[in-house]
């Protein structure tokens, strides 16, 4: 591409968080507006309940034990905030709260391949649009499979005990360098902005790392 700029965004998220889905739509709409600009962008792990089952648990349950108020009452807002980035989010059919160690797991492999961004909008979208149960095997499988994984080996990712843990520490690191809160996005390693930040934000986030005023 004729004039083309380079740029390296890192995205810490989890997937079961709506506001990392949101952010990151708004992301992809500051670059949609920037066809010149080449983004490289890279997602790193985040546990944003590493006490969760590996089974799983009830969502509005954990919610409700973790806020002490109705979790129903916390929906509106978000649901409302994912509409103006065109997400059709419903919380009506999101009833799990998975524990996402595999989903992060399979992302980390998806890296190579070239096919994070589409494995990660993948997972967003199934359970929030869905309400899939992203820590189910054979759901990942499924998302994996068209993101370069044949189903027997994403099966074998998702149950890989060494990969798992690398993915367990890697997330570790990202609480352990300051992150407490997702989504944060990192620009060309050299300034980071926290939270699902209006898409004119972004664009002034791209501007400042391509060194632009």
């Amino acid at each position: 591409m004729s004039g083309a700029k380079t740029l390296r965004i890192e995205v810490v998220s989890d997937v079961v968080c709506p506001w990392c889905l949101i952010g990151s739509t708004r992301l992809t709409q500051a670059l949609a507006a920037r066809p010149e600009v080449k983004a490289d962008v890279q997602w790193l792990p985040f546990l944003l309940d590493p006490s969760t089952p590996p089974e799983g648990a009830d969502l509005r349950a954990r919610l409700r034990a973790k806020y002490g108020v109705d979790p129903e009452s916390m929906f509106g807002r978000v649901e409302a905030a994912a509409r103006e980035v065109g997400v059709d989010l419903d919380f009506k059919k999101v009833t799990r709260a998975p524990n996402t160690l595999k989903a992060h797991t399979l992302l980390r492999r998806a890296g190579p391949r070239g096919t994070q961004g589409a494995l990660s909008d993948a997972l967003f979208r199934a359970y929030f649009l869905e309400g899939l149960d992203v820590g189910d095997d054979a759901v990942l499988a499924d998302l994996a499979t068209p993101h370069g994984f044949a189903r027997d080996e994403a099966l074998a990712v998702v149950r890989d005990a060494a990969a798992l843990d690398e993915t367990r520490r890697e997330a570790e690191a990202m609480g352990a360098n300051g992150i407490r809160a997702v989504p944060f996005f990192i620009f060309n390693d050299s300034f980071a902005v926290s939270g699902a930040q209006p898409a004119a934000v972004f664009a002034q986030c791209i501007a400042k790392a391509l060194g632009e005023g």
